[in-house]
C-alpha cells in the first residue's frame, strides 16, 4: 500500500500557502483492506475512507485499475480532476506525479482544465471560485479553458445543473475573500446569464447619474458587494447586498433611468431565485427585506415615526436585533457602492438603531395593565413606541445639525 498526497494540499504547498486539509490517494490496497485496518468508509457518489486517527481522507484510484501499474493508476486518477493545478500528486519519496503539467500552470498563474473537465458542468463554477480565491496571486483563466466553457454553455450543458450544487459553490464563493471576482468571472465566461440571470441582466441598465455616477446597475451591484465584503464576513449579508437592486432588471426601458417600484419587484424576484436554487430561508429572508426596504433606510430622516416603526416590525428588529444589524450593513454597502461615495458616512444606520432601542424600551407590560380595553392593547403599544421613536428622531436630528 502506497499513499500519495493529492489535490489542494499539493497545490497550496507548492504555492507556499498554509495547508489545512490533506487528501490522499492509495494504491496497492482494496476497500476491504482499508476497512480492516480501521478506516471508516463514507460518501456515496465518490467513496473515501477516513483515517482512524486523524480523519484525513484516503481514496482508491478512480477508473478501471485492472492491468494498470501503480503510476498509471495514479495518472488515471489525476486525469479525472477539474483543473491541472489540482491534478498533482506527491509521493512519499518527495517526487511529483504531474501528467498535465500542473506545476507549470502554477508558475504561470494559469487556471487550465483537465481532459475530463467537461464531464461535470459544476466545474465551471469551481473554476470561477478558484479565479476568485487566487486572484490576489495573479491567477487567470487560460484562453483555451474560456473557449471550452463558452462551448459548453452554447450547447446547453449548464442548463441541467443540480440547484443544491450550484448554491454550494455560490455560498463558498460568498464566504471567500474576493466573491466579486467569482461573479465577474462567471459573467466573462457567459455563465452568469445561466446561473443567475436576475443579476446578469442588470449590466447595461442605467440609473440616474445624479445618484449613481457609475450609472450601470450591474457595475453598481458589484461595487456594493465589494463594500459589503469590507463591512461583513457573513455570506447572508453579502448576498443581500449583491441582490438588493435586482428589481431594476425588470423596469421597462421606457422608464429608464428611473426605477419606480423596483423594491417590491426585487422582493418577488428574490423569492423566485431562492426557490430555483433551493437557497436556505435565512438567506431568503434577509435578501427579501433588503430588496424591499433598503430605500426606507436611505430615507430614514424623512420617515414618519409610525412608518419607521412599521419598517422595524417588518424587519422583526425588536425581537431580532442581529437581523437589523445585517440589514443596515447591506444598506450602508449600497450607499457606499457608488463612484465617489466609497468613504461616505452612513448616519441612517445610527438612527435606525436608536429608533429600535427607543421602541424596545417601552414598558409594554405596564401599558397592557392600564388598558381598559384589551383589544386596544396593540394600538396603545404601537402609539407609545411611535412617540418614543419621535423623541429619538429629535435627538438624532439635533446631532446631525
Amino acid at each position: 500500500m502506497h499513499a500519495y498526497l493529492v489535490g489542494g494540499a499539493v497545490r497550496d504547498q507548492l504555492l507556499g500557502l498554509p495547508v489545512s486539509d490533506r487528501d490522499w490517494l492509495v494504491t496497492g490496497a482494496t476497500a476491504e483492506q482499508l476497512v480492516a485496518q480501521g478506516y471508516r468508509k463514507v460518501g456515496q457518489d465518490f467513496t473515501v475512507f477516513l483515517h482512524p486517527q486523524n480523519a484525513e481522507e484516503y481514496a482508491l484510484p478512480r477508473g478501471d485499475t485492472r492491468g494498470r501499474n501503480e503510476q498509471e493508476q495514479v495518472y488515471d486518477d489525476l486525469m479525472q480532476r477539474d483543473l491541472t493545478i489540482n491534478a498533482i500528486a506527491l509521493a512519499a519519496d518527495g517526487s511529483y506525479l504531474d501528467p498535465l503539467n500542473g506545476r507549470q500552470d502554477l508558475q504561470a498563474r494559469r487556471l487550465r482544465h483537465t481532459p475530463t473537465f467537461r464531464r461535470d458542468p459544476i466545474r465551471v463554477l469551481r473554476l470561477a471560485r478558484f479565479a476568485a480565491r487566487f486572484a490576489d496571486l495573479g491567477f487567470r483563466v487560460a484562453e483555451e479553458t474560456r473557449q471550452l466553457v463558452r462551448q459548453m454553455i452554447s450547447q446547453g450543458e449548464l442548463d441541467q445543473l443540480v440547484p443544491e450544487r450550484v448554491w454550494s459553490e455560490i455560498v463558498r464563493a460568498l464566504e471567500g475573500t474576493n466573491p466579486g471576482i467569482f461573479f465577474e468571472t462567471l459573467r466573462d465566461l457567459g455563465a452568469l446569464r445561466v446561473i443567475l440571470p436576475e443579476l446578469d441582466r442588470l449590466f447595461g441598465i442605467p440609473q440616474p447619474e445624479r445618484h449613481h455616477p457609475e450609472i450601470d446597475t450591474g457595475v453598481h451591484s458589484m461595487m456594493v458587494l465589494q463594500q459589503a465584503c469590507a463591512l461583513s464576513a457573513e455570506a447572508e449579508t453579502r448576498l443581500a447586498a449583491l441582490l438588493h437592486d435586482i428589481g431594476k432588471g425588470t423596469t421597462p426601458p421606457a422608464e429608464w433611468p428611473s426605477h419606480h417600484g423596483h423594491e417590491q419587484r426585487g422582493a418577488k424576484l428574490v423569492d423566485r431565485l431562492c426557490d430555483r436554487l433551493r437557497i436556505p430561508n435565512r438567506f431568503r429572508e434577509l435578501c427579501r427585506l433588503v430588496a424591499e426596504y433598503h430605500t426606507h433606510c436611505h430615507r430614514a430622516g424623512e420617515l414618519k415615526p409610525a412608518t419607521l416603526l412599521r419598517t422595524l416590525q417588518k424587519l422583526d428588529a425588536l425581537r431580532r436585533p442581529e437581523r437589523l444589524d445585517q440589514f443596515l450593513i447591506a444598506c450602508e454597502a449600497d450607499a457606499r457602492g457608488r463612484k465617489g461615495f466609497e468613504q461616505q458616512p452612513y448616519p441612517q444606520a445610527d438612527y435606525f438603531k436608536a429608533a429600535r432601542r427607543a421602541a424596545a424600551a417601552v414598558d409594554t407590560t405596564a401599558l397592557a395593565g392600564k388598558a381598559s380595553n384589551q383589544r386596544m392593547i396593540p394600538e396603545i403599544i404601537f402609539q407609545a413606541r411611535s412617540r418614543a421613536i419621535a423623541s429619538a428622531r429629535k435627538q438624532w436630528l439635533a446631532r446631525e445639525d
